[in-house]
């Protein structure tokens, strides 16, 4: 071999060689990946808030989805059937129940007002309150009544729930503890929740059918909390923790216009005591002068448009001292 093949081959060795050291040799020593590892970290910080907004968005489109299903689940629940009505002011009371007792207040109510009067109108309009008016009140006041012990007690149940998760106990834990000592009727409603799981239903479902049987807008709150955090995530002692302290400022604010509002309910009260009084009054010292307004027709016509304008002087009362919280 003379001189000159050898040196060709010598420098064909040497390129090859270097190629493949210039190719290798990033590789072998991990110099590559701490090249693309420095890019990662130096990228434009454009891109990686690019990133957390693209997060956020997702996680605002969940939160806007899950409340636009519950208000689908409102709207569907817009209309009350009878049994709902009965469950929600607490009474065991079956449809064939209410309807007997509703057939017994018009009945006795439509004899009394027929004795008295001797008018037929009035034995009618006596079986309609009796037969309509009554019982619907009856289970209107009761229900109210219900939700007011409900409102009372729930911040102390949320409660429950934040220590239990922050003592380390599982939420079905925790819903278990207010299902056998909290007050009824909280105690009750989260009983029928935890027999809703117990049946399959999911905890966030469960939540959102408390509001169907406690129509408050605590219920609502509640299960609008459950349903966000179980489909987003979150901290949900804090959540809750944050729910109680809103429920019990709501009841702060409730009893604090109360208590400036008694001064008007109480002057609304005697202004409208006042017209029946003063005719109870008269009927009982001079009964032949005030017995003009029901033997006579014209007397008739004043004391019904009389009846008529305390009505809506009363309801106007009672709207301009009434306030929803």
């Amino acid at each position: 071999m003379n001189a000159s093949t050898l040196a060709v081959a010598v420098l064909a060795m040497l390129a090859v060689g270097g190629v493949f050291y210039a190719l290798l040799y990033p590789t072998l020593t991990g110099e590559k990946r701490a090249e693309k590892r420095r890019k990662e970290f130096a990228s434009p910080a454009a891109e990686r808030g690019i990133d957390r907004e693209a997060q956020a968005r997702m996680k605002r489109g969940q939160i806007a989805q899950s409340l636009k299903e519950i208000e689908n689940r409102e709207n569907a629940r817009s209309k009350v059937t009878l049994e709902t009505r009965i469950n929600q002011a607490g009474l065991s009371w079956s449809r064939q129940k209410y309807y007997i007792v509703s057939a017994i207040a018009a009945a006795v109510l439509g004899i009394l007002l027929f004795a008295a009067s001797r008018s037929p109108i009035l034995g009618v309009a006596g079986l309609f309150i009796g037969g309509f008016g009554l019982p619907a009140w009856f289970l209107k006041r009761c229900k109210t009544r219900r939700l007011k012990k409900f409102g009372i007690e729930f911040p102390n149940a949320l409660d429950v729930i934040v220590r239990g998760i922050k003592a380390g106990l599982p939420v079905s834990d925790c819903l278990r503890i207010i299902a056998s000592e909290a007050a009824e009727p909280v105690r009750g409603e989260f009983r029928q929740i935890i027999e809703a799981q117990t049946l399959g239903l999911p905890l966030a479902e469960a939540a959102v059918k408390l509001n169907e049987r406690m129509p408050c807008a605590e219920a609502n709150f509640f299960g609008i909390v459950i349903a966000i955090q179980q489909k987003t995530g979150g901290n949900l002692s804090e959540t809750l923790g944050n729910l109680s302290r809103v429920l019990r400022e709501r009841r702060k604010m409730r009893d604090k216009i109360q208590a400036v509002s008694m001064e008007a309910k109480a002057s609304a009260g005697i202004i409208g005591a006042l017209p029946p009084t003063v005719a109870i009054l008269v009927y009982l010292t001079t009964p032949k002068y005030i017995e003009l307004l029901w033997l006579t027709q014209t007397g008739k016509f004043a004391l019904v448009a009389s009846g008529i304008w305390m009505l809506i002087g009363v309801l106007v009362m009672r709207k301009m001292i009434n306030f929803d919280i």
